[in-house]
């Protein structure tokens, strides 16, 4: 049973009112800050709040919206109390930095990973700051499970997908052998600790470096003993051979066998760059000016749907189901088309053979996407299938929608019916991962 359930329990109609009123306050006292209208509100998510207001008291959303993509801010001792020995004198730890804030610093890596960029959900985002963001100064919730229950309650959120911060990073270390002894310290410290207080909850998926594919078979077996929903792969497999190759098969075969889905997160591949975190905002990290940087976000992502897709994986796979996390939306019914576009007109010249399906199929059958305040994804579900949509709050990283989360969805899903709404606020989650009441 879930526990710690009384918020989402009230009626909508009372919880959105509140929000309203709670968004108000806030709105009126950003105007003592120095903003003028409305129209100068600089926080996106309370821009659309503004902009829904009075349609939305109606529109009663399920009562268990549940998070696909949430987080940990792992603690000081996560890496360092669990890492193999061996690697214990090199293990990612917190630093304090000149400008008095702490950021975690990993051997081998270019730059940190600074706290006050990593943890900043509810915050006005004229007070976000890469640093001067002390750990103790975080949401607790992003590591201590049990205060992140009440973080759940408070958003009217019943349970949580949760993927690791330093670990997206971790994923383009260059050393495998560092990097497995890391992801494993982090998923006994996930498993033992964070999870632990409600593992129906919170639902911990695990990582694992691709060392070889015997090797990542045998951890999918272990993330299964452990109580893992799923696994999140590196962008890049650590072997030689990318994730479409033959040899790759067995796993894909073990992973549809333990019904662990496969996850994929933004920023966690090559081409995003050794430390995109860090790169966050810096000159010179991609081409163009530093927000630049934003836009490239879902390319990496793009690139794996490819791989799996014209890789053939999901044809000779096609109960492999995966998930791709934090990317939004929007952009899919257009890609899905570009696919089939590129099949139709240049498979011959191309000699890639025919495929028993339409690229688009594949991606509409065995794709998940995960998005935050993507309302162009909304309102466009029936040009996607709204069984592979899944809303997430992305709590407690600086693009969360906490503590707004049902108000703005509220607004946004006023065209929905109440059965996509299901759906794509919890439903499909819950049915992915085996997320039980």
């Amino acid at each position: 049973m879930l526990r710690h359930y009384s918020y989402w329990r009230e009626s909508d109609r009372l919880r959105k009112l509140a929000a309203k009123a709670e968004t108000a306050g806030q709105l009126q006292g950003w105007k003592h800050h120095g903003a003028k209208t409305m129209t100068e509100i600089i926080n996106p998510i309370l821009e659309t709040l503004a902009g829904s207001a009075g349609g939305d008291v109606e529109n009663i959303l399920p009562e268990r919206l549940i998070s696909a993509d949430s987080h940990v801010t792992e603690p000081p001792g996560c890496y360092l109390d669990r890492i193999d020995p061996a690697f214990r004198d090199r293990a990612p730890r917190v630093s304090t930095e000149s400008d008095g804030g702490d950021s975690f610093v990993i051997d081998g890596m270019p730059g940190s990973v600074p706290m006050g960029i990593v943890a900043a959900a509810g915050k006005d985002p004229r007070d976000i700051k890469r640093g001067e963001t002390k750990f103790a100064d975080l949401h607790r919730g992003g590591w201590d499970g049990n205060a992140r229950l009440f973080d759940q309650d408070r958003d009217g959120v019943a349970a949580e997908i949760i993927y690791p911060s330093v670990g997206m990073v971790l994923c383009n270390h260059p050393d495998a052998d560092y990097k497995h002894a890391c992801m494993w310290a982090y998923n006994h410290w996930l498993h033992e600790e964070f999870c632990a207080p409600a593992p129906d909850r919170l639902i911990g998926m695990g990582q694992t470096a691709v060392r070889s594919v015997a090797e990542t078979i045998d951890e999918f077996h272990k993330f299964k003993e452990m109580g893992f929903r799923g696994v999140m792969l590196p962008g890049n497999p650590a072997t030689e051979e990318d994730y479409h190759d033959p040899s790759f098969d067995p796993l894909w075969r073990a992973a549809v066998e333990l019904n662990l889905p496969i996850s994929f997160h933004i920023l966690t591949s090559r081409t995003d760059g050794a430390n995109s975190i860090d790169a966050a905002g810096k000159k010179g990290a991609l081409r163009g000016p530093v927000q630049n940087a934003a836009q490239n976000l879902i390319k990496s992502i793009q690139d794996i749907i490819g791989v799996f897709i014209w890789g053939r994986v999901f044809e000779r796979h096609p109960h492999l189901k995966m998930v791709c996390v934090e990317a939004d939306a929007g952009w899919a019914p257009h890609f899905a088309y570009r696919m089939d576009h590129g099949y139709k007109r240049h498979r011959f010249w191309m000699k890639m053979g025919d495929m028993e399906k339409l690229p688009s199929e594949y991606f509409r059958e065995n794709v998940y996407l995960t998005f935050q305040d993507d309302w162009i994804a909304l309102k466009m579900t029936n040009l996607m299938n709204p069984q592979r949509l899944m809303w997430a709050n992305d709590f407690p990283h600086s693009d969360s929608t906490w503590p707004w989360s049902r108000a703005l969805l509220a607004g946004q899903t006023q065209h929905l019916s109440d059965q996509e709404k299901t759906w794509i606020l919890g439903g499909n989650a819950a049915a992915l991962y085996g997320i039980r009441a």
